[in-house]
């Protein structure tokens, strides 16, 4: 069974969306990435209007399984800060409206997720999703990359089916960070 997830970067003036297939195997593969821009000359609600309706059309055209979101973090400018949880919670109103679970993710569990540390650059992230989905040329910019990302980081995290080998002759298609990914849950069922 393949398990699909919209993920979604929000923000106020770039809005990162990003819907990716994966296979019991963890093995994903994009769908569709995209980004939403508003101009800071629009007024707030015609920003956030622009936004939800982008977002009900990606969730219509893609049906997701789940939706994941980046969970707000505190930053120093918190004009930001409020302009990401306004999109936010635009993004996952569309998605209550249709029954579709949401799942919030830091930016650290993803970083963790895709390259095996919770504080890589966005260079990093990038070109490990451009490795992950095995594309021709890193997806731009970085918002789309981030929620490529963030839709990856859900389904791993959540598992997509059966356990994954993290030796042997199947994890020879694992990338580096799957497979440390991979390791880490084992050892943490392990200590429980």
């Amino acid at each position: 069974m393949t398990l699909r997830v919209l993920g979604v970067d929000p923000g106020l003036t770039r809005c990162g969306i990003g819907v990716v297939d994966v296979e019991k195997n963890r093995r994903a593969t994009m769908v569709a990435v995209g980004v939403v821009g508003t101009s800071p000359d629009e007024g707030l609600d015609q920003r956030l209007l622009l936004i939800a309706t982008s977002i009900d059309d990606w969730l219509d055209r893609y049906e997701p399984d789940v939706l994941a979101v980046e969970r707000v973090f505190s930053q120093l400018n918190v004009s930001t800060v409020m302009g990401v949880a306004q999109a936010s919670g635009v993004v996952i109103a569309a998605a209550a409206r249709r029954g579709i679970p949401v799942a919030l993710h830091t930016p650290s569990e993803v970083k963790a997720a895709v390259t095996g540390s919770g504080t890589s650059n966005k260079e990093a992230v990038t070109k490990l999703v451009t490795k992950i989905l095995r594309l021709d040329a890193p997806p731009r910019p970085a918002d789309a990359a981030d929620a490529l990302a963030l839709a990856i980081t859900h389904a791993w995290r959540a598992g997509s089916g059966a356990a994954i080998a993290t030796t042997g002759p199947g994890s020879l298609s694992l990338t580096p960070a799957q497979r440390a990914w991979a390791e880490a849950e084992a050892k943490a069922r392990r200590a429980r």
